[in-house]
């Protein structure tokens, strides 16, 4: 055992003996374990700090999406095509933003977007 390892123990055991641990939710229960067959071995960590950190693969998957609609957006002439893609990011970016509402973290991410759009817009001669 290295110092810092031994360091830690110590703390470790000392927050326990003064009942610091206690009042944690939980505490004196078993444990809820997640069944993680369905993820590699080998992921299972980086899978469970994501999740801890409150990542999910739909918040992932709605990114993407948006990306995509941003990009199609740029190069798209059509202004009928145009409208429709406006309104289905519109569409993403609200549900982005009712998930992020739900973990607690507030986003103002349409109101910027739809600002920044609005400007290419007008840069582009495009109104």
């Amino acid at each position: 055992m290295d110092m810092f390892q031994i360091i830690a123990e110590d703390r470790i055991k000392q927050a326990y003996n003064e009942g610091v641990f206690d009042q944690l939710p939980g505490f004196g229960k078993p444990l809820k374990l997640e069944d993680l067959s369905g993820i590699p071995e080998e992921l299972r960590m980086a899978y469970k700090l994501l999740k801890n950190a409150g990542y999910t693969e739909e918040e992932s998957n709605l990114h993407q999406e948006m990306m995509t609609i941003e990009d199609l957006l740029r190069k798209c002439d059509d202004t009928t095509e145009q409208a429709m893609l406006r309104k289905r990011m519109s569409e993403k970016m609200l549900r982005y933003n009712q998930m992020m509402a739900k973990r607690g973290k507030r986003t103002n991410s349409s109101i910027f977007k739809n600002y920044e759009m609005k400007m290419q817009a007008k840069l582009m001669g495009k109104s």
